[in-house]
């Protein structure tokens, strides 16, 4: 992490006026986000920002802490291929005195020794063994675990007639179908262990608690070399990863995957409820549910921002200068709406994946992440229909909320009804 210097040179009195520099902490454009409309209507808000400020605005986030938002499809593509100059150590930032403790965005920002925050060779070698873990799963099995979990779930509301999809059904599959995935069981105990650590909610004991669950993982992984589940594959990848490694990057993939995954299927079942475009798929096809999961990736992304990249060096970007250590947001719902690379938003996107819902370049989630994510998400909502053909929201489709966090957007919740139904 880099600091000012406390001390800067004396200016010569008769050497020519510099021009102002565009950088932080001399901004003078900088705008504070407007959260309400981010979260009522972030579309709008992008085009605002875009219209007065252009592809990269400087945004100050509550409380004043400086960071360039990226909003153009072509910037976004330009500093997430080119992790030299835009790069993911968050040490960089020379702006963390006015990061306070408490901070709502310290879990994503705040510097871990995993692989989303490593860099150069390093992080090909342990992105590369996560990847490896990740393409042994093999996608008959995970469907098969995707389906057990989806039932079990759904035969403890089926017969009530009613049930809030977010709380008694999205949250609850991905961190199960992970724990199995990882070699874990998916006991109650687990996963509320998993949600109070990725919510925040169950400070350093809940940390503790599942570092001490993946520590016997991995031990079992070391004695039982049979085994197929990332830990164990990660265990004895040729890269020699260190325990102290895998467990910091088991843990990693736990904040990675949990909550993108939640809403990617509750805006997926947003959608399907709400638009009358796919009234027939929820009536009892599945026709439907791979375009409702692409247009939710374009247009309701769970993950529309990201903090981020930090500058390594001072340079000039879409008519900006941008100093080392400045960090970067990137705008990836902003950038899917760009009008230079969508003229008509509103037109769809319908067989067109070319989205930023997954970032890009070498610290964008690996496709075989995505492809597990779009895969868990697909066997929820199809279970879901199967079993519940005729559900329907308990509410109008104006009284959904959406949440108001930056980095994630996501329904509070989904009240449905239906027709009760046997658990199986």
């Amino acid at each position: 992490m880099t600091t000012p210097d406390p001390m800067p040179p004396l200016e010569d009195p008769f050497a020519p006026a510099a021009p102002p520099l565009l950088g932080w902490p001399e901004q003078p454009d900088a705008v504070r986000l407007d959260m309400h409309l981010l979260r009522t209507d972030p579309d709008e808000l992008y085009r605002k920002l875009r219209r007065e400020h252009g592809p990269v605005v400087p945004v100050l986030l509550e409380p004043d802490i400086p960071v360039w938002m990226v909003l153009g499809y072509r910037e976004l593509l330009r500093v997430t291929t080119d992790p030299n100059l835009f790069a993911r150590d968050s040490r960089r930032w020379h702006s963390w005195d006015r990061v306070p403790p408490d901070w709502e965005l310290m879990t994503f920002v705040a510097y871990r020794p995993t692989m989303l925050f490593s860099e150069g060779a390093d992080h090909e070698r342990r992105s590369e063994a996560i990847i490896d873990s990740m393409e042994s799963v093999d996608p008959s099995e995970l469907r098969a675990q995707c389906e057990r979990v989806a039932d079990s779930l759904i035969d403890v509301f089926a017969g009530s007639g009613r049930a809030d999809l977010m709380a008694e059904y999205a949250s609850q599959i991905p961190l199960r179908v992970l724990n199995r995935m990882y070699g874990l069981d998916d006991s109650p105990e687990i996963v509320q262990e998993t949600v109070d650590l990725v919510s925040g909610n169950g400070g350093p004991e809940a940390h503790q608690n599942l570092l001490n669950r993946m520590v016997a993982l991995l031990e079992n992984a070391r004695s039982n070399p049979g085994a197929t589940n990332i830990a164990s594959v990660l265990a004895f990848h040729p890269a020699g990863l260190t325990d102290e490694e895998i467990l910091n990057d088991l843990l990693g993939n736990v904040y990675a995957a949990h909550q993108p995954t939640t809403d990617l299927i509750g805006n997926a079942l947003r959608l399907m409820l709400t638009d009358e475009r796919f009234a027939v798929t929820m009536a009892g096809g599945r026709r439907s549910v791979g375009q409702a999961l692409n247009e939710v990736l374009w247009e309701a992304t769970p993950v529309p921002n990201w903090v981020g990249r930090w500058a390594s060096e001072d340079t000039m970007f879409a008519g900006r200068h941008i100093r080392k250590g400045d960090c970067m947001m990137l705008g990836l719902a902003a950038a899917n709406a760009d009008p230079d690379v969508r003229p008509d938003f509103r037109a769809g996107a319908a067989g067109n994946q070319a989205h930023m819902a997954f970032s890009h370049g070498t610290h964008g989630c690996p496709q075989v992440a995505r492809e597990l994510a779009e895969n868990i998400a697909m066997a929820a909502i199809e279970v879901l229909i199967d079993r519940l053909p005729d559900v329907s929201l308990a509410v109008t489709p104006e009284e959904l909320q959406w949440r108001s966090a930056l980095m994630m957007r996501g329904v509070s919740s989904i009240p449905v009804e239906f027709t009760p139904a046997f658990a199986r």
